[in-house]
């Protein structure tokens, strides 16, 4: 039996309480995320998506349009995604169709990895590697009211300071910080803490969640670029790849992208531009930008343009273990001979903000940080390698 059965979808949500924390563009009052369970004979498989604003509409899309187009058909990932989308082509290319897609698509895969007993990645090509390089995200604004206003600049400064100073001690290498809720003259100071804390020989990068004008982000990054930074993530709003291309001529430090680009076609605009990609670092989501079958072929669009492959990772332990797959599949920069650790070695995005979802929801598999910096990817069972405690779905589900 190969035959998709049922499509159920799981709304999530893990209230924080007083660890409630804010970037430049949202509260965070909660954790949420949404689950795709697809059923064929005596295996499922499981996905994730529903993580870009409110899960219900995706929840939606799922139940009432996309499940009754693939329920019967034989589990074929790549063959269904690129049915759907051409179904929604003329009015989902980006948002709420296509993170549905990605749901689906990456259930598909575990699913087919479980029918034919071996890891997704192996599936996807091959892995280069069984552990993949991390860096922590963190350093996000912490304050007691919704109102930014209130922030005591010195004790954000200090709390970042301690906060990058824990990432450095957990055997950390590298560290992205969050900015643009305050004025640039306050996030500068935060940032330089966040260098003093971890010392020059682990890697900064930072994150503005696109708060900026062109101008502004200019600004920011003339002013920061002694501090040696990685990159400067999402400098200004994603529909701007002008303003993109205008940041990266007027800064040396590499410019990165992409949590908010769908599918292959939105990744093409921000490579070929007449005066080359806007961006140095592409960032797709495999929960939102297509799932797995289109990360592969966004992966390949970018080595094409000589563009490094850094995947958005936010939500559930689902989603994380198939970036990890993902990740585990890309080859080492093909412009230099000597791995270098977020230089030529590809790595992943690992959040450290409080989050049950991805910390409890799994049965048999806590990500754990090892001395090398890195993440194990999940290979010693079939799929994605890793299930889903129902008990503790059903106390997150709403």
């Amino acid at each position: 039996m190969n035959k998709i059965e049922s499509v159920d979808v799981f709304i999530l949500k893990a209230p924080l309480g007083k660890a409630k924390f804010w970037s430049s563009q949202s509260s965070f009052p909660e954790r949420n995320s949404l689950l795709v369970r697809i059923t064929s004979g005596d295996l499922c498989g499981w996905g994730e998506a529903g993580q870009y604003g409110p899960a219900e509409p995706v929840a939606s899309v799922i139940k009432d349009v996309l499940a009754k187009r693939i329920i019967g058909k034989e589990v074929q990932p790549t063959v269904i995604s690129e049915e759907l989308y051409s179904f929604s082509r003329d009015f989902g290319q980006r948002g709420t169709y296509v993170e549905a897609i990605s749901g689906i698509d990456v259930a598909l895969w575990d699913l087919l990895g479980k029918r034919l007993g071996v890891p997704v990645c192996k599936l996807l090509g091959g892995n280069f590697r069984d552990r993949v390089k991390v860096y922590a995200t963190g350093c996000y604004y912490r304050h007691d009211h919704d109102d930014p206003g209130t922030i005591d600049i010195g004790e954000s400064v200090r709390a970042c300071a301690q906060e990058a100073r824990s990432f450095k001690e957990a055997g950390f290498r590298a560290v992205k910080m969050k900015v643009g809720l305050l004025t640039v003259a306050e996030d500068l100071r935060r940032i330089e803490a966040v260098r003093e804390a971890i010392g020059p020989d682990l890697k900064l990068m930072v994150d503005a969640n696109h708060a900026y004008s062109v101008a502004t982000a200019v600004s920011l990054a003339k002013k920061m670029e002694h501090l040696d930074i990685s990159w400067f993530e999402e400098p200004v709003v994603p529909e701007d790849i002008q303003g993109y291309s205008r940041v990266k001529a007027k800064t040396s430090i590499p410019i990165a992208g992409g949590e908010c680009s769908f599918m292959r076609y939105g990744f093409r605009d921000l490579f070929v531009r007449p005066e080359g990609p806007c961006v140095d670092i592409a960032q797709p989501d495999i929960a939102a930008s297509g799932g797995l079958s289109e990360f592969m072929k966004i992966a390949t669009l970018a080595s094409s343009f000589g563009v490094s492959l850094v995947p958005h990772v936010w939500g559930s332990g689902v989603g994380l273990a198939a970036a990890l797959h993902a990740v585990s599949t890309l080859a080492l920069s093909p412009f230099t001979a000597n791995p270098a650790y977020m230089e030529s070695e590809p790595v992943i995005e690992f959040d450290r903000n409080p989050n049950p979802l991805r910390d409890g929801l799994l049965s048999d598999h806590q990500f754990s940080l090892g001395s090398d910096g890195a993440l194990a990817v999940p290979l010693d069972r079939p799929g994605l390698g890793v299930t889903v405690d129902m008990a503790a779905l059903e106390r997150f589900r709403v």
